[in-house]
């Protein structure tokens, strides 16, 4: 799915839409990407000399990619963090980078889902943590 298709899933709009493309494989896992572009509203002041992708925009990345794991039931639902857990950041993210997000769901309670995901650019692991959101 590109993002026109992620929209008619996701509520998120731009600028806060942070993913291009979603592939949901045959296993369950979902398999997406982001382009960090140049002019993204939160590198422009973290930081002006060296703009890094924050930690919480990463997370974002990862949630909004494992929203897209129960699509179907998220149809006309806003999607909250319910918990961010054992989250590790390991490389720096930088504008112009590819992100390809891996996500997987370990399991639902009533509207909570719980999942995990990691983050590389180029291979290289840069954030990994547990997720829950609920369906409001």
């Amino acid at each position: 799915m590109d993002r026109e298709e992620l929209k008619q899933f996701l509520p998120h709009r731009e600028p806060m839409l942070l993913v291009d493309e979603i592939i949901i494989d045959t296993e369950g896992v979902a398999h997406a990407n982001y382009r960090i572009r140049e002019d993204e509203f939160f590198c422009r002041g973290h930081f002006p000399d060296n703009p890094l992708v924050p930690g919480v925009i990463q997370c974002e990345i990862m949630a909004q990619s494992c929203a897209m794991l129960v699509k179907d039931e998220i149809v006309g639902k806003t999607t909250l963090y319910s918990g961010i857990d054992n989250v590790r950041f390991k490389h720096p993210v930088r504008p112009g980078d590819l992100c390809e997000i891996t996500a997987r769901l370990n399991g639902k309670r009533a509207n909570m889902f719980f999942c995990e995901a990691e983050l590389r650019v180029e291979g290289k692991l840069c954030c990994k943590g547990s997720l829950s959101f609920a369906l409001v």
